[in-house]
């Protein structure tokens, strides 16, 4: 949702701080907050004047006409205000429909007036601009401001000025008050634009010869513009509308949606209720709650929310078990029904989302049997096959009751199952799995492009595309009416190789004979080649940085599909703009700020480019062209028959509920010859009726289908066209929101522009007025299709449609990866990993996931138990890995590593270079002889070899004992690394057969020779072997795997990596120079000169 209210105190926080304006703006920042938890003696320390003045209080709760309510105290010291918040603090009071309790309250400065100094001033937004409304009588009884108010249109990029305010709104002012009211408006109209507030109402404002006084402020700001406007906001509390509580759990989802590229919306309508809904998408979630509502349960719908825009599993698991956990805190004497729904999915894979839901239904399985749960179930979309499989699998074996419905069935008949309107097949139609649809039955591998690139009704029809024609000076440019063709050319703004790859599979069934996408852009690499598939073969599609060269090199190229994100969508697509090919763009982005959408439709409409979007999936248009992800994935393409033209053509809103029309008009007419879904947004680039008209002048289109909603106007202008003769087409409309005026408070629908700001805005005064005009309406959703074939048979009775015969499309091969996804082949994998795992919500290491790790304070040691040995090892052990790893970390420049290190430091060469020099020397001979002393020791120690026997044995063939001895420390001068270590192991270890092994043998070689002592790398290797055999966590054979393979040296590899970054930094920080060794410590032994 863009346009959210704040409170009275929120709005005039930020007037009172960032308003520019030469008026005396009075009483900046006097208010007190009153709540059921408020200390009065606090809150007069806090705010002295509340002691010295007389005072206002009032709610602050989103009520309006508190003053007819009697909601406002006036005029009394701060005891009268106590006295009279007594009986209203906390208790409940209906306004309108809504109850509520009256808890958030508002004290402020009384100010002595009179009636003529009181004002009414009003910002707001339109399409066009922003209407600036003054009236010289403000207050309580300012009754229709609408048509008593003088009114100032600014435009979209104008400037107010002070001379057009008192010309136009100050007419009936005292010229006394003219100046100081201009100027203060001026400065309102700024703020307002500045902070990207999209309302803005003060009344009264009172004018007195002191200044300016805003008494009552209402104001809506664009939450999508927080990203811009971060810094002057803050951290912005959005109000409920009164009625509605705000419950943590709502806080809970906003949070996860304010942190996901997907959409996640909940609004608690009723926790008592019975009927709960999980809905796909923001116009499939508005027609559940309209058929609930039409079916009788408005009473019991519990929720209205939507997810959508791909959210991974564990997004969908975190939704669905905040629902779970709502609606099985109280029990109903009917039992609950959870329906979970949604339209046809463009690009969303089903069942990894399903996947999510089918976790919390068996994590909450004991509570939803408790509560005598009903879960019905309709989807359609990328490899819903799949998730309707698991989720009717998970009701088997949970035993709870749920019935799995696809795209053969009605989107929204489970809700008539659900509320016992209609029986519960007891064996749904199995739809056929996405793979048959990709398998051409026909035999034929091709198909002749005549016989469908033209409309079933008339192939006659060109298909070429009308290019927007030159205009006057000073008018706006024309419009292409066709916009996309079968040899239209498109750039694709963002790396979306997955909806490129749909559109060129797109291209391929329909018989094109080059594919759509001309060229990619993204500005984030460099000019590269992207490969891709086109049918069988693959080929490669250019990539650029910058789009002057892709356009200076593709000027074919008319239509851009901008996937860039709301951030930078408005700069994009203003760029895109200057290039006079463009007559066409789509824009993918949801949550772009309004102000920003409306100056590219000014530009747009400036230069006669068409847009489409923001906040949509696109358009198609069968047999030529897709946008990006509409019409799903080849499988719905082909099942909606979307590979060739039909005869009818709809606009909706709603990118997924295009797709059900998709499916809709495919089931029940010749299929669909153009669609294209406006988006969700307030203001859309274009409107339904710019594309009704284009159909109406389509020779091929014969009927024409408009899915409406709640919110703005525009279905008004098609009742207009029909009533004048200017549609002359069937029109079969209905608008979704029906429900909203059942509800008792004001819910904000999934669309930033479902939400009527008045009677004639709503979907009901729309679906009456479509259907007095002439089109063709249906009782409900439920009945659109009917309605829809209705009107088709009887055009094909009158010979307006000809059906044409089916002809199959070429075979398209599928992806692998996609194969592999629904279960079509296998192949074994190039890795195996069985320590970590990165692919789901957060990071897990050998099955814990990160956040436990930290929760249980693992360390480090125990990171590296996890990791290496896949073990959550005990304290003692994980304090023991770490105290190696500290004495392990360096012993000086001298050694051989540090050595390298250093060299390779001074000879300016980086960090990962100079690591590598120094570990490329740890070996036998330096640093890598705990692995080979632990393989030695266990192997005398196991075979019963006494230490005597074992010296010998060794001094006997000749070798070394690895792990003794020691260039500089002796039995007269320990190592205290190893008295430390030798100590804890002692007092913490199970058992030191090991160990004391060794220590017998370092008995026997230091009286042979004192410096032949039992050195840190030799008892860090028994040591850790007693570990591993002793600590309970491992196998004798699995011990003795960790020794073989060498796990321990890496101990010592881990360890001395520290300090040889410390030897490195240390060069770098000390800015030492090349270095050469002296001639003086080097012994040039070279062969005789050879006179002979």
């Amino acid at each position: 949702m863009s346009a959210k209210a704040i409170s009275e105190q929120t709005g005039k926080d930020f007037l009172y701080k960032y308003i520019c304006t030469s008026a005396a703006v009075q009483n900046r920042f006097r208010y007190a907050n009153v709540t059921a938890e408020t200390d009065f003696d606090r809150l007069a320390k806090d705010h002295p004047w509340l002691l010295t003045e007389r005072l206002v209080v009032k709610p602050d709760q989103l009520i309006k006409r508190r003053g007819k309510l009697g909601l406002v105290g006036v005029n009394l010291d701060l005891n009268g205000v106590q006295a009279w918040l007594k009986p209203r603090l906390m208790m409940e009071t209906t306004v309108g429909k809504a109850k509520g309790i009256l808890k958030n309250f508002l004290i402020e400065p009384f100010v002595a007036h009179k009636q003529e100094e009181e004002f009414y001033v009003c910002v707001y937004a339109t399409r066009e601009g922003d209407y600036v409304l003054f009236h010289h009588e403000g207050g309580v009884d300012v009754g229709d401001v609408d048509a008593k108010a003088q009114k100032l249109l600014v435009g979209v990029d104008e400037k107010i000025t002070e001379e057009a305010v008192q010309k136009q709104l100050l007419t009936h002012v005292p010229k006394d008050k003219k100046s100081v009211l201009a100027s203060f408006i001026v400065g309102l109209f700024n703020l307002y634009e500045e902070l990207f507030f999209t309302y803005l109402e003060i009344n009264p404002l009172v004018a007195t010869k002191d200044g300016v006084y805003v008494l009552d402020m209402a104001a809506k700001i664009d939450a999508t513009a927080d990203y811009l406007c971060k810094a002057k906001w803050g951290d912005v509390e959005f109000p409920p509308p009164f009625g509605r509580e705000a419950y943590p759990e709502e806080a809970y989802i906003a949070d996860l949606d304010a942190k996901s590229g997907a959409s996640l919306k909940l609004t608690l309508l009723n926790p008592r209720g019975r009927i709960w809904t999980m809905v796909a998408g923001g116009g499939a979630s508005v027609v559940y709650s309209d058929t609930i509502c039409d079916l009788g349960g408005v009473n019991e719908l519990a929720n209205y929310g939507e997810y959508s825009g791909a959210p991974s599993e564990q997004q969908t698991y975190d939704y669905a078990k905040t629902i779970l956990s709502l609606m099985t805190r109280e029990k109903h004497n009917e039992g609950k029904v959870l329906i979970i729904g949604g339209s046809i999915a463009n690009f969303t894979n089903v069942a990894a989302t399903f996947k999510g839901i089918v976790r919390a239904i068996r994590d909450y399985q004991v509570p939803l049997k408790e509560h005598e749960v009903t879960i019905f179930v309709r989807r359609g979309g990328p490899n819903y096959q799949e998730g309707l499989r698991v989720m009717g699998e998970v009701g088997k074996t949970t035993g709870i009751p749920i019935h799995v419905f696809g795209t053969e069935t009605h989107m929204t008949a489970i809700v008539g199952m659900a509320l016992g309107h209609r029986p519960i097949p007891t064996q749904p139609p199995a739809a056929a799995h996405t793979a048959n649809f990709l398998l051409n039955s026909s035999g034929g591998s091709s198909t002749p492009a005549s016989s469908r690139t033209a409309s079933f009704s008339d192939n006659k029809a060109t298909a070429t595309s009308s290019p927007a024609k030159k205009p006057k000076t000073g008018t706006p440019a024309a419009k292409a009416t066709n916009l996309f063709a079968k040899h239209t050319k498109s750039l694709v703004w963002g790396m979306q190789t997955r909806a490129v790859q749909g559109m060129l599979d797109f291209d391929y069934v329909c018989s094109r004979e080059e594919p759509s996408v001309a060229a990619m852009v993204y500005p984030f690499t460099g000019d590269h080649k992207q490969k891709f598939y086109w049918g069988h073969k693959e080929i490669l599609v250019p990539v650029y940085k910058n789009m002057a060269d892709a356009m200076k090199k593709h000027p074919e190229v008319d239509v851009l599909i901008s996937f860039a994100s709301l951030r930078s969508a408005f700069e994009s697509t203003m760029e895109t703009m200057q290039y006079p090919q463009i007559h066409t763009i789509a824009i993918i982005a949801e949550g772009i700020p309004e102000a920003h959408t409306r100056k590219i439709i000014k530009k747009a409409d400036e230069k006669g480019i068409n847009i489409i979007g923001p906040a949509t999936v696109g358009g198609i248009k069968p047999g030529c062209f897709k946008i990006g992800n509409t019409g799903g994935m080849l499988d719905n393409i082909l099942a909606s028959k979307l590979y060739r033209p039909g005869s009818v053509a709809y606009v909706s809103r709603s990118g997924g509920m295009s797709n059900e029309l998709n499916n809709i008009i495919s089931r029940t007419t010749d299929g669909v010859f153009e669609g294209v879904a406006i988006g969700g947004d307030r203001y859309p680039g274009s409107v339904f009726t710019d594309h009704v008209l284009r159909y109406q002048d389509t020779p091929g289109v014969k009927m024409i289908v408009v899915l409406g909603e709640i919110g703005g106007t525009e279905e008004y202008k098609i009742c207009q066209g029909i009533k004048e003769g200017r549609i002359t087409k069937p029109v079969v409309s209905w608008c979704i929101g029906t429900c909203a005026t059942m509800f008792s408070s004001e819910v904000q629908f999934g669309h930033a522009g479902a939400c009527a700001n008045q009677a004639s805005e709503t979907a009901i005064a729309k679906n009456e007025a479509l259907k007095e005009a002439g089109a063709f309406v249906p009782k409900s959703f439920d009945e659109l299709g009917d309605l829809i074939k209705s009107v088709y048979d009887d055009l094909v009775g009158q010979g307006v449609i000809v059906p044409a015969a089916e002809v199959p499309p070429p075979t398209v091969p599928m992806d692998y990866s996609w194969a592999r996804e629904l279960g079509l082949i296998r192949k074994p994998a190039s890795f195996m990993t069985s320590i970590c795992d990165e692919r789901g919500q957060e990071l897990i290491y050998a099955g814990m996931p990160i956040t436990e790790v930290f929760k249980s304070e693992l360390g480090l040691g125990g990171t590296l138990g996890l990791l290496w040995f896949q073990r959550r090892l005990p304290r003692y052990a994980c304090q023991f890995i770490e105290m190696c790893l500290m004495v392990t970390a360096d012993h000086g420049p001298a050694v051989s590593g540090a050595h390298n290190t250093i060299v390779c430091a001074r000879a300016g060469k980086d960090l990962i270079s100079c690591l590598t020099s120094g570990l490329l020397t740890i070996g036998d001979r330096f640093g890598g002889a705990l692995d080979a002393a632990a393989k030695q020791f266990s192997k005398a120690f196991d075979s019963g070899m006494l230490p005597m026997e074992f010296v010998n044995k060794m001094k006997k063939e000749g070798n070394l004992i690895m792990g003794i001895g020691h260039r500089v420390k002796s039995i007269n001068n320990p190592d205290m690394r190893v008295q430390i270590l030798k100590d804890f192991v002692k007092l913490h270890f199970p058992a030191t057969q090991l160990l004391d092994y060794a220590l017998d043998v370092e008995k026997i070689t230091t009286s042979k020779k004192p410096n032949l002592i039992l050195n840190v790398d030799g008892f860090i290797g028994v040591a850790f072997t007693d570990l591993l055999r002793t600590c309970g966590g491992f196998t004798r054979d699995e011990a003795d795997e960790f020794v073989e393979i060498g796990a321990l040296n890496g101990i010592f590899v881990l360890g001395r990596s520290m300090g040889f970054i410390g030897h490195y930094l240390d060069q770098k920080r000390l800015k030492q120079g090349l270095y050469r060794h002296p001639w003086d410590d080097i012994s040039y032994v070279l062969p005789e000169h050879m006179s002979m």
